[in-house]
């Protein structure tokens, strides 16, 4: 049933390494080449030392006796959670028609994929929306959201700039944790460290791409250089996709994109232990979404400092500030529309948010116990305005936590106790009508609600032997309704004369809460079937339970003039919610050849949306992935591919969408050193298909709507 591939995905993983969970020591990572990993020679240091979704700190200088050699792609199996890191070469590979394609084939991981709308909705262990994973790019919150026939939450990215994705399932107790009910996603992109090449002071990345079926031609062009103490990056993307054509020839419409985007990053080593960081991003994309032409503008600008001396364990600071500024306009009616839907043409919705946190890491010995406690204090502003919103209201909203996580090690055990304080209050108008189905007198009602919690997370470990560690959790995390689900009011859209939905705000509405067990196991062995050869392991079962879970609810009313009015807006649901599954992650590694695969198995009641406020987010019970590869010429050329299975999903009433498999394949050859052409074959059978967790793209008449077999064609050089 499954279609077992052979891929070239043991490529080096770029970007920061998840260190904090388990409070591994600084890390030197391989770089971020689009190639396999090779000889010691092709190492760098990586850009960051921190934990995943915290911010970017500088590489451990060659002083920095903390520092230790731990392989990237090594790190997940070391950490006694549920983590997962993405690496650009697997990005590059497979994710540049569309980042969904590795999100989707990571443990617990998997997205709500719109053909249309080319923002990234991440969805973990079968949460998602409204914050309930925590997506952030570069370690700053993204907040965005619409209420539509769609997913409620997006992150804009370009993939051309992407270094790598971090990804923790569960509660997270650290940086970036706040807020989050199932866990947190970080986009990382391209630093000094990604672009120079090893021992270079100044250089460049390039990459150019063309694609078959509608994806076209892609351009990114980045440059790097160090002078004594400071260092500078800059880059600059380019992608004009049109429609594509599913497997059975037929043309998915309004699913092309005009992208442009860029970034600066600029570092001041004021001391060896010592940088202060400037960052500036822009992303600009047009496209046609929700019945509308529609252009999206993500600006992002950051400032970093990190103190981390390295005679002193006791001290590694890292602050951040950074604003988000992302804005969605609404252009012309594309042609198809229904006159009876309100015209949004100028609508405006744009989100101003602000991240700031500040953590510090300590490391001591307390008898024989080695210690390592991480502690700070995390922050989120959003400011959200709607300009003939229909639906989407305007309002703010804040979110301010206190946490700590502390490692205590002694012989093989490991004992991880962590604790969060969060409070957040939303600011704005309720409008209600009369009649509404909470029985409060019409009018305008100014909402000041606030609430908080204390949320614990204990982690026990044991490093049984040198290659076996199972471990278990117990944490608590919560997650506060949103300006969107508080203040949504409208009457949209209207089918007169007879009927109306309309959309109502809810004051009562209270946080959820989510309380998990999770029960793991890291394997990494060396030397399993060949000499040289490498084997590594996790997986974990998990169960976690929700109470007051937000989702849509309808009251029917019969009111004159109308023969039905009917009431919708989002409540929260009484008693527990439960989601509990299976993820596996391995790798294997002779050399000559690989072999990755991912498994994830979700059983979920989770309340069903009804479609409009949100999607409706059935996850399949199993998705399943296999990739595997060979390298000849002195590793220089890979060849492989991929294949990934999706079961059948129920989308309850009875029905079903149908299960699915797809392959891939490609190859990759380095020319000379810093050239690297590759080949992708994406959907190699041509198979006709919808994706599961999928929303029909504006102008969709019915057809399946996965992309058809597409060839990628790519040129990469550093030089």
């Amino acid at each position: 049933m499954f279609f077992v591939s052979v891929s070239a995905l043991a490529l080096a993983v770029a970007g920061k390494a998840i260190a904090q969970e388990a409070e591994l020591p600084p890390l030197v990572v391989e770089g971020n080449k689009p190639k396999p990993k090779k000889k010691a020679a092709a190492k760098k240091s990586s850009a960051s030392t921190a934990a995943v979704a915290q911010t970017q700190a500088p590489a451990p200088s060659p002083s920095d006796k903390r520092a230790e050699a731990v392989e990237a792609s090594d790190v997940p199996y070391t950490v006694p959670a549920g983590v997962s890191v993405i690496g650009s070469g697997e990005i590059d590979t497979f994710g540049q028609t569309r980042v969904d394609n590795v999100l989707r084939t990571t443990p617990g991981t998997f997205t709500r994929e719109s053909s249309s709308n080319p923002g990234i909705a991440v969805n973990i262990r079968g949460f998602e929306g409204q914050g309930r994973v925590g997506m952030s790019i570069d370690g700053v919150r993204q907040n965005f959201r619409f209420t539509g026939h769609e997913a409620s939450g997006f992150a804009y990215v370009d993939p051309l700039l992407l270094a790598g994705i971090e990804i923790q399932r569960g509660a997270v107790s650290t940086v970036g944790g706040a807020g989050a009910l199932a866990g947190t996603a970080n986009f990382r992109t391209l630093d000094v460290e990604d672009v120079l090449k090893p021992g270079k002071a100044e250089g460049a990345l390039t990459s150019l791409s063309w694609g078959s079926n509608g994806v076209g031609w892609a351009e990114m062009g980045a440059a790097a250089m160090r002078s004594g103490g400071v260092s500078i990056v800059g880059a600059l993307s380019r992608h004009d996709e049109s429609n594509y054509k599913n497997g059975s020839g037929q043309t998915v419409p309004y699913t092309g994109e005009d992208l442009w985007s860029g970034l600066v990053k600029l570092h001041f080593d004021i001391a060896s232990d010592e940088r202060l960081s400037f960052q500036a991003m822009r992303y600009n994309n047009d496209f046609v979404a929700n019945s509308y032409d529609q252009t999206l503008t993500s600006d992002i600008y950051k400032m970093g400092y990190v103190l981390r001396p390295a005679d002193n364990p006791l001290v590694d600071l890292r602050a951040n500030i950074a604003i988000s500024n992302v804005e969605m306009e609404y252009g012309a009616q594309y042609a198809g529309t229904p006159s009876t839907i309100e015209n949004a043409e100028g609508r405006i919705i744009e989100d101003r948010g602000i991240t700031a946190d500040i953590s510090n890491t300590s490391r001591f010995m307390l008898g024989n116990v080695r210690v390592t406690s991480n502690y700070g204090l995390e922050y989120y502003y959003d400011d959200v305005s709607a300009s003939n919103g229909g639906v989407n209201p305007s309002g703010t909203s804040d979110l301010g936590s206190g946490f700590t996580q502390t490692t205590f090690s002694y012989g093989i055990w490991d004992l991880i106790g962590g604790l969060r304080y969060q409070k957040f209050n939303l600011d704005g108008q309720a409008i209600l009508t009369a009649a509404n189905p909470f029985g409060l007198p019409a009018g305008t009602y100014d909402l000041d609600q606030s609430d908080s919690s204390w949320d614990p997370k204990v982690t026990l470990a044991a490093k049984v032997t040198d290659w076996l560690q199972p471990y278990v959790t117990y944490s608590q995390s919560m997650r506060a309704p949103t300006v969107n689900e508080t203040l949504m009011a409208a009457t949209h859209p209207y089918f007169p004369p007879y009927y109306v939905l309309e959309f109502v705000p809810n004051p009562f509405l209270v946080p959820e809460k989510q309380k998990g067990w999770e029960f793991g196991v890291n394997i990494m062995k060396d030397g399993l079937l060949a000499p040289k050869d490498k084997f590594r392991l996790k997986a974990d079962y998990y169960r976690q339970d929700v109470e007051n879970y937000i989702s849509s609810c309808i009251v029917e009313t019969f009111t004159p003039p109308y023969s039905q009015r009917d009431y919708a807006y989002f409540c929260n649901n009484f008693g527990t919610t439960n989601v509990q599954g299976v993820e596996v992650e391995g790798d294997y590694d002779a050399g000559y050849a690989f072999a990755h695969l991912a498994y994830t198995y979700t059983h979920s009641d989770i309340p069903q949306d009804e479609n409009g406020l949100g999607g409706e987010s059935y996850m399949p019970d199993h998705v399943f992935s296999m990739t595997g590869g060979l390298r000849f010429l002195n590793e220089k050329l890979v060849v492989g591919a991929r294949g990934t299975y999706v079961s059948q999903t129920n989308l309850g009433s009875g029905s079903y969408q149908e299960s699915y498999t797809l392959a891939d394949v490609f190859g990759s050859y380095e020319a000379y050193e810093g050239l690297t052409l590759g080949l992708t074959v994406e959907n190699v059978f041509d198979r006709s298909y919808t994706p599961a967790l999928n929303t029909v793209p504006t102008g969709s008449t019915g057809v399946d709507t996965g992309r058809g077999r597409t060839f990628l064609l790519t040129t990469r050089a550093q030089f």
